[in-house]
């Protein structure tokens, strides 16, 4: 029943519209500060992580900090390319509702590594606001890009036709 109502209602898919241009505000302007700067290193905010797994009362768990030390930190410069450009383009894909869902999925995945690494701030909040988005599917895009986009894929879907025309041999 309530997910009936998060998936169909036009009010809720309003209420989402403006969560979703909130959260689509925040990674843009964050992505697009990192951008901007020309200075940002994220290998810094990995070895802090890193440091923050050992101790009485770590912060991070071994496992992340071994994936951080092992992968992330030897490709840093490819990983802060990916969180600059991943941030604002999040971002713009939620302001304009185009592959909504996708997007929403991509920014939880950098939320899921910001809180990994011991990093609060916003997180978890930008966390549970994108889980309603994501639950909602099509109607978080309703009013936006995705209410013309995802009918015109479906449309010019090769999969889709070839399905269609074998529903109406039979």
């Amino acid at each position: 029943m309530i997910l009936d109502f998060l998936r169909h209602n036009r009010i809720i898919a309003g209420v989402l519209a403006f969560l979703r241009v909130y959260i689509g505000y925040q990674w843009l302007t964050s992505g697009f500060g990192k951008i901007t700067s020309g200075e940002f290193d994220a290998s810094g905010f990995m070895q802090g992580a890193i440091a923050s797994a050992g101790g009485e009362n770590p912060a991070v768990q071994g496992w992340w900090a071994a994936f951080l030390e092992a992968v992330a930190l030897p490709n840093a410069e490819l990983f802060s390319f990916m969180v600059m450009w991943g941030e604002l383009l999040v971002g713009a894909a939620l302001i304009l509702g185009i592959f909504t869902n996708f997007a929403a999925l991509m920014g939880i995945t950098m939320n899921f590594a910001f809180l990994f690494s011991g990093t609060v701030s916003t997180n978890a909040q930008m966390v549970l606001m994108t889980v309603f988005l994501m639950v909602a599917g099509y109607n978080a895009g309703r009013y936006g890009l995705d209410r013309w986009v995802i009918p015109f894929l479906k449309n010019h879907n090769p999969r889709q036709k070839r399905k269609n025309r074998t529903v109406a041999a039979a």
